[in-house]
């Protein structure tokens, strides 16, 4: 079947709605087929670029009609950069779609019993809404088929995203549209001056180059973090790059570097040097300040976190006598977002160093009532440690993308709190999750959130209770 149909054009196929992952789907032939860059409503020639027994995935080659919905996308990279790949769908429309991927995954993967899906709560900024990005510098540019074509020489040093599956190739961002303030500057201004200094790019398949990554977050109190990673301990040179910096931009409150001499451009078992400033920004929440060093982790959409946060307390619905156990809390926001509320909350996390974070966020905040363990949920969340410790009333959780370990949902189901609060950034694995702890858990509330416009990603709060 798979070498039938690869690259087999199928002529005139209407596009009819958006799945999971951001593909839209289409019939052809009792066939399920899988495009992507195409809008529901779009007529589309495509080509099939994997043929399976029950479904197809193929690119589209020619467009006969636009969907109604389609919008002119505002990024010069969209298409190339992988980065916004529902630019060209109006917002309405990709907050709408989000809701159902929660609903469709629910209905396919935790098939229990669900209120209505809450209306999804939208973010009010579908531009610059990021506080933290990474760019990678490189010698092998990518480039489009027209310049390919023309035969010409151009320049094949580039800073900003990798090409999606594709780890060597780096499309050279101009300007993007998902974090403002500083960061457009910085890149440019970055990238112009070494290619003026000649400075060496990193070479990604042969690890090797001076100028390796640069990340940039910010702050809604008005702070910055630069972080320069090289690729060489080549102190002249770095402190070229440091010094033209913090002379261009002397707003940067924090302008850290990094010599990582590895084969990946992981950093938190390296040193971090600060050049100048702080080696932290802040952030601010309903008068909390939350500490954010270079090895923390804090959610990219400042303004959505703190609906997230909201409604993960208001599920909560805290007395102020609850014990709360905050599970997979990082740095502690939502331990101590809630911490007000309730008698006491316990924070596990897997990662050291953001456990110190949450130990000193709820410190500078005068916070008295929570308690920190590193450790992995599965192993620490034991039966010695609920010997040690009271009973949790709530449970929040908040996992990462895969969701909780078998062991740690079957210790919820061990611990019977009255109430979970389950916060996800992936609704199948949440769903998932649900499924297993229906056995003695109700869905009592679902609300979805989006933190990611211009992306299929969502963000989904489940509230459950205990079965009568």
């Amino acid at each position: 079947m798979s070498r039938k149909m690869k690259n087999k054009v199928i002529p005139n196929l209407r596009i009819e709605r958006i799945a999971a992952e951001g593909k839209c789907v289409a019939h052809y032939e009792g066939k399920v087929v899988f495009v992507q860059n195409v809008a529901p409503g779009d007529l589309v020639d495509v080509r099939v670029t994997k043929g399976k027994s029950s479904f197809m995935e193929a690119e589209a080659i020619n467009f006969h009609e636009f969907s109604k919905d389609r919008i002119e996308p505002f990024c010069s990279h969209f298409g190339t950069c992988g980065g916004c790949k529902w630019q060209h769908i109006n917002y309405d429309l990709q907050k709408q779609y989000k809701r159902q991927q929660v609903v469709d995954q629910f209905t396919r993967i935790a098939k229990v019993e669900i209120p209505d899906v809450l209306p999804i709560i939208g973010s009010e900024k579908t531009q610059y809404y990021r506080n933290k990005l990474d760019f990678t510098f490189s010698n092998n540019r990518w480039l489009t088929r027209e310049e390919i074509n023309s035969g010409e020489q151009f320049e094949r040093n580039a800073l900003g995203f990798h090409i999606p599956k594709m780890f060597d190739k780096i499309i050279d961002i101009q300007h993007c549209y998902l974090q403002g303030n500083l960061s457009n500057d910085v890149r440019n201004e970055l990238r112009e001056f070494a290619l003026k200094e000649g400075l060496t790019f990193f070479d990604l398949r042969n690890q090797a180059g001076l100028l390796r990554n640069l990340i940039i977050r910010t702050t809604s109190t008005g702070e910055s973090m630069v972080i320069v990673q090289f690729g060489e301990d080549n102190s002249l040179d770095i402190e070229k790059v440091m010094t033209f910096l913090n002379s261009k931009f002397p707003q940067i409150t924090a302008l850290l570097y990094i010599v990582n001499l590895k084969k990946n451009e992981t950093f938190h078992d390296l040193d971090v040097i600060t050049y100048k400033g702080k080696d932290y920004i802040e952030e601010e929440m309903e008068g909390l300040r939350f500490r954010i060093g270079p090895k923390s982790f804090y959610q990219t959409n400042s303004e959505q976190a703190y609906e997230l946060y909201k409604i993960a307390r208001e599920f909560a619905d805290l007395q102020g006598n609850e014990v709360v156990y905050d599970l997979y809390t990082g740095t502690g926001t939502i331990a101590n977002f809630v911490a007000k509320n309730a008698k006491q909350v316990i924070g596990i996390e897997y990662v050291e160093a953001a456990i110190e974070d949450a130990k000193l966020n709820s410190s500078i905040n005068g916070i008295k009532n929570t308690i920190f363990y590193a450790g992995d949920m599965k192993d620490l969340l034991n039966d010695a440690f609920m010997e040690s410790h009271e009973k949790p009333e709530v449970i929040i959780t908040d996992p990462p993308r895969a969701g909780m370990h078998e062991d740690v949902v079957r210790m919820l189901l061990k611990l019977k709190a009255p109430k979970i609060v389950y916060v996800s950034c992936n609704p199948a694995t949440q769903a998932r999750d649900v499924a297993l702890l229906s056995e003695l858990y109700m869905v009592v509330k679902v609300q979805p959130v989006d933190m990611f416009p211009q992306t299929y990603h969502v963000e989904n709060i489940v509230l459950l209770t205990l079965k009568k």
